[in-house]
């Protein structure tokens, strides 16, 4: 009797995520051909929601719901390594997890670690790449596959996928689309890096750029910025911490707007109608049409139904507060400890 043929051992992976962006590209690596999931970091489970009951992530539901060991730490240590080393790991593969990876994490598994970031990388490291593009006014940005070293997001690339942004796509929207271009990379791109054949390239340093956390401070509106660059913020600060202004004592969040030309040569704020059309405000260049708003503990409304509880009278001037810039040539200061 002829012997059977003998036939490869299972590629064994560790995901490493905490955000709804990576559940695409896990879910891909995990339908991969000879693959079995060793086992999910992801951030311990938080308090969320109005009631703030203690639930897991996205990451973590996920996983759990399908049977894979969850590993939850607080931070990272070096056990931590020693456990991923015993578990024989070929490849860690990560998005969006939250903590910083070290040398010793980094060179348990037999293949070290991946990276899916939400940006054409070089440009765009750092925390928040997806804001960063909209900020920006990108018309196209993209997912990068990175071979994870200890220099943020500075490793060197296994691919590049792109996609076009729509007009007046805003944050939710967008980092959708780009967690399914990452679930599409993870199937193409995975494969070549598990059978050792892909080569990463280094990626040009003269390209960088990085991006930041984000803060409460980011929300506040100048009204002396361009109504375009305005435009832009809004969309990429959908959500938290949003896009606000104050108007008589209360702080009002900015839910949509649209920048149109203009030269209305009145000061940068200055409300110039307010009606079923929109809250129209002066900027430094250009015209801001506020079409969505909400008031503290409000819904957020149409600018017609806002009105009408919440008068904002032509004439008037709003505040204006220096925005923090959300990209730089250079990497950003740590914020400082409390």
């Amino acid at each position: 009797m002829a012997a059977a043929a003998p036939t490869n051992p299972p590629r064994r992976l560790a995901l490493l995520g905490s955000d709804e962006i990576a559940l695409p590209a896990f879910r891909a690596a995990a339908a991969l051909p000879g693959v079995v999931i060793v086992a999910v970091y992801s951030q311990p489970d938080r308090p969320a929601g109005r009631g703030q009951e203690i639930q897991p992530n996205a990451v973590t539901a996920w996983a759990r719901s399908a049977g894979y060991r969850v590993r939850q730490p607080e931070r990272l240590g070096p056990g931590h390594a020693a456990e991923l080393a015993a578990d024989e790991v070929d490849l860690g593969v990560v998005m969006a997890y939250g903590q910083i990876l070290q040398d010793d994490f980094l060179t348990a598994p037999r293949l070290g670690l991946v990276n899916f970031h939400g940006s054409p990388l070089p440009t765009l490291r750092g925390a928040t790449p997806v804001e960063g593009a909209l900020a920006l006014g990108w018309d196209r940005t993209g997912v990068s596959l990175q071979q994870v070293v200890r220099r943020l997001d500075a490793g060197p690339l296994h691919a590049t996928a792109w996609l076009d942004i729509a007009p007046e796509e805003g944050r939710a929207a967008l980092r959708a689309r780009l967690g399914a271009l990452a679930g599409e990379l993870a199937a193409t791109a995975l494969p070549e890096i598990l059978a050792g054949r892909s080569r990463p390239q280094p990626q040009d340093e003269s390209a960088v750029s990085f991006t930041r956390r984000l803060t409460r401070a980011d929300a506040a509106l100048d009204f002396a910025a361009a109504a375009p660059v305005l435009a832009a913020r809004v969309r990429a600060l959908e959500g938290w911490p949003g896009s606000t202004f104050e108007h008589a004592g209360v702080v009002l969040k900015v839910g949509a707007a649209a920048a149109h030309p203009g030269d209305a040569r009145v000061a940068p704020g200055t409300v110039l109608a307010a009606d079923r059309n929109g809250v129209q405000v002066a900027c430094g260049e250009g015209v801001l049409v506020l079409n969505r708003l909400q008031r503290p503990g409000g819904r957020m409304l149409p600018a017609a139904e806002f009105l009408s509880g919440h008068l904002l009278a032509p004439g008037e001037v709003l505040a204006s507060v220096p925005m923090p810039p959300l990209v730089s040539a250079a990497p950003f200061p740590r914020p400082p400890k409390v």
